[in-house]
């Protein structure tokens, strides 16, 4: 009874429309512990679902950041019918990424024509995240923002930014990283979507947070964002949401919404409401009123409590000065219910398996009985004691008998033992697999408690250790270990595991909780050498996650140091190693962990990229084969292996793996994008694109899917479908300096050469030492007749990247029209020296060296081409050219008939390929003195509209060869004048 009032405050807004104004939809329901809040959001939940189309979800203290509280919602909406399905799938993708990112990982690729390229600082966009960031946090957690003030928001936006590099190179989407740093931003907007769907399906959707005082420092932003902002989309109006708790809202989070949330303060019984209460309980002796009104002190649970309890019937028993909860205990009658009650009190959470276990066993069929009591509330399928009254009874037996109570906590941690080592013998796996199975972490937790319940001392080298462990899995669980040490502080009476509560929970808070809360437990004398080691090796893991490689490789030497025979240290330290480009050294650390541990998938794994990196193919398949063997479903391994067969030219056993990789995880950015960029390069454009609008599909602001479809929209002539994408990805991603550079390349053979040149200044100004800016603006430059800008631009590029291959190739070229020949043939050496089966850097060097009248050395150049594609026409051109110079007349107009006839073959292609093929049919008629049907073939071409690009490059190759073939040059004017006529 009571509570009348704010019962009917609720009840009321069903009868209201929620489009007005004055609306009620955020309600806050304040006061003191046991004075029925509870109770009362319960009953608030039931006249919800009384309504004609009413769901609910009912969240509790058992989250522990704002992704839990959405699962949680999404999880009670199912059960009643209404699953929030894109939700779901989004949080799949995230966990799945996560993993990803925490495993082990492929080296960096940058994309297709560009070199890699240092960063020196953080990008404008780090930065400002970064200032936001700090802003919020200052805003966000009670007094930070003097720590705030004192952060450089540069330093901080470095590190953002080398996190993001770091997952760029082990996700590939930029989306699934953005997922990966940012959750709330890619999980929020699509649990917004399915609860505005099923708002749609409902008259009204109530979510109600309760015990909100524990809750409420990790989900304010996230709540007041979707509350009141945009940022995340927006709450359909007939959602309300009540917040329960003790304490008031916190104004820096709120302050400027409060005029809008509907208080509810409750506070102790009125007497009336009190006797009110008694008297549907039955309890009209005024003797048993005046002993409840005295010792309860109206509190509404304890009243409640004391009326079921008769005490009327009780009431000149005991000593009145007792407590509440042992008068409650004296007044049942019945001996084993007393002692189970007493017995429940002692677990987090009690089911009827945890009852049967602990209580004794005359009582143990009164389970129904259990969660009947006043101070017991259902939680998923369990109950728990009210905070007030399960204090009161810890403190009691503790205090009565401490030995009993040692009993009894290690009696629990045993039964929560042996749940687990049960459970472990079905998980199988490592260590990371167990830890990454809820039923089985809360199995661990609670045997935790309970060991430090019963020896708050010699447990606390275990819980510490443990700890570590829950800080790998991410910052939520390091949350719940944290409050589970200072929990078992609180009900021991113990200010050294108080203190350990407090500290991680203050390090979950840090900008690098990981970091935060391992150095403080390497610092901890309890910590044994096991701990310390574990210690050592997620730090490392987490210092390699935010790119401090150097330092992650020191933590992973410290525990190797200190536990030598362990699997784990010794394959930290090969991905350590492989990551910092030491792949023999990381072979030899991997191969330690897997003689120690066989089965080590992640070891095998890391071990065949490393071997892939050194060129190892053999024992690079070897291992990934083993990785899957153990792990059928190592999505990454598949993947990875693909890599090798496309360095070995496998392409079709490389669209296998990368498929079957899809295939597990359907979702797959990295590999689906990979697959998409192998097509490209088989030539199967229409494929590539289908697999870059799957991408599209999965994630709409995928920006990197929409810029990589425009790439192949360019290969294929449709610049303007490639301008859209670009434009989209820019749009998506305004710092992306890569589409910025794709889309100057669109605008420069569309001829918009202004719009090309801003593109590219803003690409130059975004990352000012992205050589393949500068390179590909060094081709604008040239085409435009800048030749002191190209030359200046391509030098540029190769500065900043000396293994710049395709830049060398193309200032060689440049300096080879420009009659600077030697230096053209040293641009070409090196290029070649870089890769030497390109045919296309052969060629080139072919052609310097018949100008330069050195026959033998271009013929040599020529048989290198023809061995790297003998089916290649432009390589059977070369040959030919180089034979006939060297005196082999014969077989030079073999090898040029072999390349007219793969010309003439490949005329009946797409446009791209058939301009191709009828600009190499110009130049072989040329050189065969064929005028009459060079110029023909430049009709042809021209009649194709190719666009100013392969027009201009037919004439270039025609200049130069002119300058090689004295004989043929009155055909090469001929139909250069031809060209240039039909430009």
């Amino acid at each position: 009874m009571g509570r009348r009032n704010e019962l009917a405050v609720f009840r009321e807004t069903f009868a209201r429309d929620p489009e007005e104004a004055d609306f009620p939809f955020l309600f806050h329901v304040r006061g003191n512990g046991g004075v029925g809040k509870s109770t009362l959001v319960r009953q608030w939940e039931a006249a919800a679902r009384e309504q004609t189309s009413c769901v609910t979800a009912f969240v509790g203290d058992d989250v522990h950041d704002a992704v839990e509280a959405m699962e949680a919602v999404s999880v009670r909406l199912g059960r009643q019918g209404h699953p929030l399905k894109r939700f779901d799938k989004q949080l799949a993708t995230y966990r799945q990424r996560r993993h990803q990112a925490e495993g082990s990982v492929p080296a960096s690729q940058p994309a297709p024509g560009e070199p890699g390229a240092a960063e020196p600082g953080p990008s404008p966009a780090g930065t400002v995240a970064a200032q936001v960031a700090l802003a919020g946090l200052g805003g966000l957690v009670p007094g930070a923002g003097a720590l705030v003030g004192a952060i450089d928001p540069q330093q901080v936006a470095l590190g953002a930014d080398r996190v993001r590099a770091m997952l760029n190179t082990r996700l590939r989407s930029h989306d699934d990283v953005h997922l990966v740093m940012n959750p709330l931003a890619g999980l929020a907007p699509a649990f917004l979507d399915d609860l505005t769907d099923v708002a749609d399906r409902c008259e009204r959707v109530v979510l109600i947070f309760d015990v909100y005082e524990r809750t409420g420092p990790v989900l304010d932003a996230w709540l007041r964002t979707i509350a009141f902002g945009d940022e995340y989309g927006s709450l359909p109006v007939n959602v309300q949401i009540v917040l329960s708790g003790q304490l008031r809202l916190d104004t820096r989070v709120w302050g400027d919404c409060m005029g809008q949330v509907t208080e509810v303060s409750l506070d102790v019984f009125s007497e009336e409401e009190a006797r009110t209460l008694l008297a549907t309980h039955g309890v009209t002796d005024e003797a048993g009123i005046e002993l409840v009104l005295r010792l309860s002190g109206r509190l509404p649970l304890l009243v409640d409590m004391l009326a079921r309890s008769d005490p009327g019937r009780n009431a000149g028993i005991g000593d009145p000065s007792e407590t509440a909860v042992e008068r409650f205990l004296k007044w049942e009658p019945d001996e084993e219910r007393r002692e189970a009650a007493l017995a429940c009190a002692l677990p987090l959470l009690v089911d009827e398996d945890v009852y049967r276990a602990v209580v004794p066993e005359a009582a143990g069929g009164s389970y129904a009985w259990l969660r009947g009591l006043a101070f017991v509330s259902p939680q998923d399928g369990r109950c728990r004691y009210h905070d007030v009254v399960r204090a009161a009874m810890l403190r009691l037996q503790r205090t009565r008998s401490p030995a009993r109570w040692q009993e009894a906590h290690l009696r629990l941690a045993e039964l929560f033992g042996r749940w687990r080592l049960a459970m472990e013998a079905d998980i199988g796996g490592d260590s990371d697999d167990r830890w990454g199975d809820a039923a089985w972490r809360e199995h661990r937790l609670n045997e935790t408690y309970h060991r430090l319940c019963a020896n708050p001392r010699t447990a606390l080298p275990d819980a510490l250790r443990q700890s570590a462990h829950a800080v790998g899995l991410d910052v939520a669980t390091l949350r719940r270990w944290a409050q589970i040490l200072g929990g078992a502080g609180v009900d021991t009476d113990s200010e050294v595991l108080v203190s350990w509560g407090r500290r991680l929970e203050a390090a979950a808070e840090q900008e690098t909780p990981g970091v935060a809360a391992l150095s403080m437990l390497l610092r901890a004398p309890e910590l044994d050498t096991a701990g310390r080691a574990l210690a050592y090796t997620i730090r490392a893991e987490e210092h390699r996650d935010v790119g401090d490689d150097e330092k992650a490789l020191q933590d992973c030497v410290e525990a190797v140091a200190l536990t030598p025979d362990d699997a784990r240290p010794h394959a930290g330290l090969g991905e350590t190693y492989r990551v910092l480009g030491r792949h023999e050294e990381a072979v030899a650390a991997c191969s330690r962990a897997v003689e120690i541990e066989p089965r080590h998938a992640l070891a095998y794994g890391s071990r065949g990229d490393a071997y892939r990196n050194l060129g190892r193919h053999d024992e690079a398949f070897a291992d990934f084969a083993r990785a899957i063997e153990i792990d059928p479903l190592y999505a990454w391994a598949f993947a990875s292996r693909a890599r090798v067969h496309e360095a070995l030219g496998s392409h079709e056993e490389a669209l296998a793996d990368y498929t079957r990789a899809i295939e597990i995880d359907p979702r797959y950015g990295w590999a689906l994008g990979s697959r998409a960029w192998l097509f490209e390069r088989m030539g199967r454009h229409e494929d590539a694109l289908a697999d870059f609008a799957r991408a599209i599909e999965i994630d709409p602001v995928y920006a990197w899917a929409f810029a990589s479809r425009a790439r192949v929209y360019e290969e294929m002539g449709r610049h303007g479908d490639a301008l859209a994408d670009f434009s989209r990805a820019i749009e998506l991603d305004p710092q992306y300096a890569w589409a910025h550079v794709g889309r100057a390349r669109v605008y420069e053979e569309m001829g918009r050469r202004d719009e090309a040149f801003a593109d590219f200044a803003r690409a130059i100004e975004i990352d000012p030492v992205y050589a393949w800016a500068h390179g590909r603006r060094a081709q604008t430059y040239e085409a435009m007749g800048r030749h002191g800008d190209a030359l200046a631009d391509y030098s540029r590029a190769i500065e900043l990247d000396p293994q710049y291959m395709w830049a060398l190739g193309c200032r060689g070229e440049m300096y080879e029209r420009l009659g600077r020949r030697e230096e053209a043939l040293a641009d070409l050496t090196a290029a070649a020296e870089l890769d030497p089966r390109s045919d296309w850097i052969l060629n080139s060097r072919t052609r310097v060296l018949l100008s330069l009248g050195r026959h033998e050395e271009a013929l040599a150049d020529s048989v290198l081409a023809l061995e790297v594609d003998p089916e290649d026409s432009w390589n059977h051109f070369f040959h030919g050219l180089a034979l006939r110079a060297a005196g082999s007349r014969p077989e030079g107009e073999a090898s040029l008939g072999r390349a007219m006839s793969i010309f003439t073959a490949a005329a009946t292609g797409d446009r791209e390929a058939v301009a191709d093929a009828y600009g190499g049919m110009v130049v072989v008629h040329c050189v065969l003195l064929d005028g009459d049907g060079a110029v023909a073939r430049c009709d042809e071409l021209l009649a194709l509209s190719p666009g100013e690009k392969p027009v201009r490059e037919r004439i270039e190759e025609l200049e130069l060869l002119g300058r090689i073939l004295p004989e043929a040059r009155p055909c090469f004017e001929r139909a250069t004048r031809r060209l240039r006529d039909g430009l």
